[in-house]
Formats: structure tokens, sequence, C-alpha cells
């Protein structure tokens, strides 16, 4: 595109497009920390709106790329940004910016909403965006799709940093479309303490498989959750060291013990019998009858082992 670089008071920017940047903090910083050292790099992507031939000097430009330098310039307490103006008009620049978007990290939530601009607020059709973006019909559709399933109020979320776009897509948009009050809920408890990834996706696959009044406390409480499992790991690691490897082998062999018991009631719908299944109960008699000879083994040479040894053992567990 035929563009001019100049320096641009911060005043003259239309920051039009601030609804569909995510806010992230560390990022400003990080740029911020920059331009201190260097300078702004950079340029920011401006257009005027309506196009016009020359710039006078006066008029306001919509800014169509560079919100996190132009908030880093601000913090640096700068007056100017260096701008490249764009002579196009402002749907050929956002898609501009949408295709140089695969060779730099963008957000899927943040292309969603330019894409949504684009359809609802200018007027192109999705095969337009997708041509005139570098991008197929598809991937105009799923980033749409993303925003459909997403309540204003997740969306602001998003936008102001308090809801990462990983949450806001694989965990608060399925939720919504599913129980839209839950996911609303789950945005409230989470604004002023998020969750790590990791975290959000223990509470969600718990989420999934509990009832209707687990649920309706999860959504509320999913740090108290998340507490309770740390917890209950924490008891299962200070009863591990205090049953000692004795215990965990009792543990095994009941769980064993379960498992046998489950098989033998599924056999009557098992008939006839495959060969692979009966290979594999020999299989299994035969390392059972080997383990009890271990046992019987060891259990007889420890009546005249080390007295304060097998004390040790009988403490730890019966």
């Amino acid at each position: 595109m035929n563009a001019q670089c100049l320096d641009l008071d911060l005043h003259r920017l239309d920051l039009r497009f601030a609804g569909a940047r995510v806010a992230e903090p560390r990022a400003v910083e990080r740029i911020a920390r920059s331009i201190e050292r260097g300078g702004q790099i950079v340029p920011c992507v401006a257009v005027a709106d309506p196009p016009v031939e020359v710039l006078q000097g006066g008029e306001r430009l919509v800014l169509i790329d560079g919100y996190r330098r132009i908030a880093a310039l601000r913090r640096l307490g700068r007056d100017t940004a260096r701008v490249e103006c764009w002579a196009c008009d402002l749907a050929e620049a956002v898609l501009g910016v949408l295709a140089r978007s695969q060779s730099r990290p963008w957000a899927a939530i943040e292309e969603a909403l330019l894409v949504r601009e684009l359809v609802q607020g200018l007027g192109l059709s999705q095969h337009e965006v997708a041509r005139r973006s570098g991008h197929d019909v598809s991937w105009v559709s799923r980033r749409l799709q993303l925003l459909a399933g997403l309540p204003d109020a997740i969306l602001v979320a998003v936008i102001k940093g308090r809801l990462s776009s990983w949450a806001a897509s694989r965990v608060v948009a399925p939720l919504a479309r599913a129980n839209s009050e839950h996911a609303e809920r789950l945005v409230k408890a989470l604004s002023n303490a998020p969750l790590a990834t990791r975290e959000l996706r223990q509470w969600f696959d718990h989420y999934q498989k509990a009832g209707r009044l687990t649920r309706e406390r999860l959504v509320d409480h999913p740090h108290l959750f998340l507490a309770a499992v740390e917890e209950s790991i924490e008891q299962g690691l200070s009863k591990g060291l205090r049953d000692g490897p004795e215990g965990s082998c009792e543990i095994a062999l009941r769980r064993i013990n379960v498992l046998i018991h489950s098989v033998r009631k599924r056999l009557p719908n098992l008939r006839p019998l495959s060969e692979d299944l009966i290979a594999a109960v020999s299989l299994v008699q035969t390392n059972f009858e080997a383990l009890g000879q271990d046992i019987k083994r060891y259990a007889e040479h420890d009546r005249h082992g080390d007295p304060q040894q097998r004390a040790c053992s009988q403490g730890a567990r019966s």
C-alpha cells in the first residue's frame, strides 16, 4: 500500500478498534522498556476515514494497528508516535492487518473481533473478508463462531485482560453454549482472582463430570474446589509416607481384587469367550501364582530376619 510515515500527536489518533484488542499489561510494559532503550522502532498503522489524498495536518486518523505501542508511549509520558499512514479506506486497512497476522502472534479473539467489525460494521461478506485478508472462508467462519458463543460480559473480561483468550475459547465459550448463567458466574468469580491455565483446565474437567448441585458450587467458588483438590493431594502424600511401601502394595492388591470381581460379573455376557481373553486370564493366573509364592517366601524369610527392621515395617502399617 502507498504510505507515508510521520510523527503524529497522540491526540490525533482515533482509537476506534480499542475494543478489539486484548489488554496485556506485561506486553505493554515490555514494549515500554524497549521504546525507552531504543525508541519506537516499529511504526503504528493508521488511515484517514474517509480517505484523503494528502494529509493536511489537522485531521484525526483511525489507529488500525499498534494499540499496545500507544499504551506504552503513554506510560512513558510521550506525546507523539511514529505512525505509518496508509492511503486506503478503512476496510482495506483492517484486511491488510489481518493478512499480516499470519506472520505475527495474535489472539484468536482479536482476529474474531476485527472480522466481526468488517462483516457487521463495514458490510463485507465473509467470502470477501477471506479473499482480501489471505485466509479461507472456514477461517472467517470459525472466528465469527468464536464470538457467537460468548456473552458480552465475557468479551469485556477478555478485552480488559481479566480472562485469557485460551480460557474464553476452550472453557467459557463451550460452558456459555451449555449454560450461559454458569459462564457469567464463573467469570465473575475469576474477575478478581484469575486461575492459571492448568488450574482452569482441571476445574473444567471436574465440572463436566459433576452433578447439578456440585456444579452450582463449582461456578461460584472455583478457588475452593482447587484448594480442596490441593488438600486431597497433600493428604494422599501424607498417607503414602505414613503407610510406606507396604500400604501401597496392599492398596494395589485390593484394586486388582476389585478388577477381577468386575470381570467375573461381565463374563456371562461375553460368551463365547475369545481366545485372546482366555490367554489373558492364563497370563494373569500365572503372575498371580508367582506373586503368591514370592509373598510366602519373603514372609518365611522375614521370621529369621532383623527384628528391628520387622518392627519398623509393622509400625508403618499392620
